[in-house]
Formats: C-alpha cells, sequence, structure tokens
C-alpha cells in the first residue's frame, strides 16, 4: 500500500492539466528564461506538505522556480515590513488574524479576480477588498480524552463552560491569548455568555472561571505533548491538530462547541509590489484548483474553501468539511487587532495571574 503523502503526490501530479486552465499558465518553454517566485508560509508538515505536492506541478506548468521562506505568521510579516521599501516576497501564507494586520500596514495587494477565482469561495474565507483569500480552514474548538472523560465518570464536553467543570481542576491546559486559539477561547466564552469581540467582558468573566481547571497556560499552539505525557484530558484546540495528533493513534476527540467554534483560515496573499506580481497571482489561483485543495485537505487536515470540492467521507470527519462549516464563527479581527493588546493585559490580570 502507498503511503499517503506518494498518493497525495499522485493526485497532484494528475491534476496538472486542470491546473493549467485555472492558473492561465503556458506550457513549460525550455528556452523561457524561469523566474524566482519567493513564498513565504508556514513550516513543519505544511511546508513539507507544499514542497512535496503543490509546489513542483506548479514549477512544472509555470517554468519557473519557487523559493520557499518557512516561518509562523509573524516571522513573515516581519520579514513583509523589513523589505516594504524594496520587497522580495511575492506570496505570503499568513494566518486571518495577523494577515488583518498586515493588511492596515499596507503590505498586501488585492487580487485579481480575473485571474484568482475568489468568487468560488465560501463566504468565511472570501476577504474584505478581496486582499487575499482563503485556501484552508480550521476550527478552534475543544480537544479532550475520551478514555479519561470515561474513567473519571465526566460526561464529554459539548460547551464552552463545560471546561469549567470542577472535575476537570488539574487536567485542563488552556492557550495563552498571545496565540490565536486563546483568541478563540475568550471570544468563544464571551459569545457563549451574551457578548461578541464589540462586547468582551463576559468572555473575561467566563474564561477566570475555566481557569481555576488550568494545570498550566500554553504560548506554543501546540499541545500535543500535554495530552501524550497525560497532564491534559482537555484543551482549546484546532481541529487539524486534534486530527494529527489522532493520526497517532492517541485518544483526542475534537469539538464543535454548541455556541458555535472559530473559524480559522489560512490566507494566500500577493505581497503590495511584489517582484513577481503575475506570477504570484497564479500561483494563488492554484491554491484554489480543486486537486491542490484536495491534496492540502488530505496532508494539512485544513478543509477546502472552494466550493463544490469533495472530500472522502472518512477524511472530512478529521476536518472543517461541508457539513461542519456552517458551525463556525467567523471571528472579527478588526476589532480584536484593535483590542489585542488590552485584552493581553486583561488577560494576564484577571485569568493568568488573578
Amino acid at each position: 500500500m502507498r503511503s499517503r503523502r506518494s498518493l497525495l503526490t499522485t493526485i497532484v501530479a494528475v491534476a496538472g492539466a486542470a491546473a493549467l486552465g485555472l492558473t492561465g499558465c503556458a506550457p513549460p518553454n525550455p528556452s523561457a528564461q524561469a523566474g524566482t517566485l519567493v513564498i513565504a508560509g508556514y513550516g513543519g508538515s505544511f511546508e513539507t506538505s507544499l514542497r512535496e505536492t503543490v509546489i513542483p506541478e506548479f514549477e512544472k506548468t509555470c517554468s519557473c522556480k519557487i523559493t520557499y521562506i518557512p516561518g509562523s505568521s509573524t516571522d513573515s510579516i516581519a520579514k513583509l515590513k523589513a523589505q516594504q521599501a524594496s520587497p522580495q516576497i511575492d506570496v505570503a501564507l499568513l494566518d486571518d488574524g495577523p494577515q488583518a494586520q498586515a493588511v492596515e500596514a499596507g503590505l498586501l495587494a488585492p487580487l485579481d479576480t480575473k485571474v484568482v477565482p475568489v468568487d468560488q469561495v465560501v463566504d468565511v474565507a472570501r476577504l474584505p477588498g478581496d486582499v487575499g483569500v482563503g485556501f484552508g480552514m480550521t476550527a478552534t474548538g475543544i480537544a479532550y480524552n475520551p478514555d479519561w472523560f470515561a474513567q473519571h465518570g465526566v460526561p464529554a464536553p459539548s460547551k464552552w463552560m463545560d471546561l469549567a467543570d470542577p472535575r476537570l481542576k488539574g487536567a485542563l491546559v488552556l492557550p495563552s491569548i498571545t496565540n490565536t486559539y486563546g483568541v478563540g477561547l475568550l471570544v468563544g466564552s464571551a459569545v457563549a455568555n451574551g457578548g461578541s469581540e464589540q462586547a468582551i467582558q463576559p468572555g473575561f468573566d467566563a474564561v477566570g472561571k475555566i481557569a481555576g481547571n488550568a494545570v498550566t497556560f500554553d504560548t506554543t499552539a501546540d499541545v500535543s505533548n500535554y495530552f501524550l505525557q497525560g497532564q491534559a484530558a482537555a484543551s482549546v484546540w484546532g481541529v487539524s491538530r486534534v486530527s494529527t495528533l489522532a493520526e497517532k493513534n492517541f485518544p483526542v476527540r475534537f469539538v464543535y462547541p454548541e455556541e458555535g467554534a472559530l473559524a480559522l483560515v489560512a490566507t494566500a496573499n500577493v505581497v503590495n509590489k511584489a517582484p513577481h506580481n503575475e506570477l504570484a497571482q497564479k500561483f494563488v489561483a492554484h491554491l484554489l484548483d480543486e486537486k491542490v485543495q484536495t491534496a492540502v485537505a488530505g496532508s494539512t487536515y485544513d478543509g477546502p474553501t472552494v466550493k463544490g470540492v469533495t472530500i472522502d467521507p472518512a477524511l472530512a470527519e478529521k476536518l472543517v468539511g461541508p457539513d461542519s462549516i456552517g458551525k463556525l464563527r467567523k471571528l472579527d479581527w478588526k476589532v480584536i487587532n484593535q483590542q489585542r493588546s488590552a485584552w493581553t493585559d486583561q488577560w494576564n490580570k484577571q485569568v493568568e495571574n488573578r
């Protein structure tokens, strides 16, 4: 049996003709001078997936070379700011929260909607002014170990406030406000108690109660080791990360809270004054090709954002698919980023250091 990555590579290779039609690239021309497209994006398994599947096919069809610079969204934005006067990066792959900050800073350019089919993506992945587009979807919700819950006679969580159950004391790992999962917990708890991004105090009141169960606050956005070492029976985490951990045969499940999980959107963006704007626009379009969307979903567990993309039912259970996308609430990052500093100060005083 072939490995999943081998199969994905084959899938994307077969998609070559489709990619040609979507991106408008000409067939390879050996005599043509190849350009070099510079992409700044996520590292780790995501980088591996792109290098093994998406990037080779694009290089083949567009007679170009790609230089990939891995890093967090914060790292990539720091590079864009440093190069703002003379950009060296063409495409930036960013989480939607930092992406909104990059838009405010004038670091990103509008997409050419004649090249990039933004009208084909679901509403939650369509960004204001079509400055960037969502190409992958995950969600912030509750992760829990069903074996631990069963052994301790605790019902599986279904709501945000279930994390305040005193039986979870010392078995809960919470995200820090410094990462997106912490923001999701705060806003999700606010919504569950009648608040919102514009009225966040109910969220602080609720998280203050939940925090009494926390053994620690994680700043890395990766709580795998806490689960593996038995320090966490539950946490606030992303569905794609939960699915990655479950792949190791560890008992962990993801819950979409009844009040709504929070959408996390991976965005593809053309840098303002990019050296290779036309090629950059085509690469963003390439990420929205149906076969590429399927390959990315299978290797990273990021759900597709293009309408009508068919996902194998077994895979769909592990990511944000057509049946679960309606359970997501889109975060108002403009409001969040305006208040982020004040929220961080209040969180440190009222939640972590109370």
